[in-house]
């Protein structure tokens, strides 16, 4: 009978170099955590051919509370600043998000918070 350490030795274990992982998702630092993180390589293949890699400088906006949601992201890196605007005029912090946190709401037509890149932050984002 053959032992579990004989059968993990047999088989080839999956990298980047020799898995179905579609190329740009390879050296992608959130890969293996967050939505890509729970989808099988077929799956990342058919999200891969929608996504796209943008990049915003620190203070820029990336979300403005009541936009029409229409695309989601993956935070590669970076931190990004949700805030609501209290009724005085004051910006509330609602949360801080990182690497490879999930920008957007799914079930949500409109955005109900702003977010903002409070340092450089690089996302992937699909429709």
């Amino acid at each position: 009978m053959q032992s579990n350490k004989d059968a993990a030795r047999k088989t080839p274990r999956l990298d980047v170099h020799n898995s179905d992982v579609p190329l740009v998702c390879r050296a992608c630092e959130s890969r293996h955590k967050g939505v890509c993180g729970s989808l099988t390589p077929d799956q990342l293949v058919q999200l891969s051919k929608h996504t796209t890699k943008h990049v915003y400088r620190s203070q820029s906006e990336l979300i403005t509370v009541g936009d029409d949601v229409h695309t989601y992201s993956n935070i590669l890196s970076g931190v990004v600043k949700l805030t609501k605007l209290m009724a005085d005029g004051r910006q509330q912090i609602v949360g801080l998000q990182f690497a490879p946190d999930f920008l957007g709401r799914i079930f949500s037509s409109q955005s109900s918070y702003s977010a903002e890149a409070a340092t450089d932050v690089r996302v992937c984002s699909f429709p």
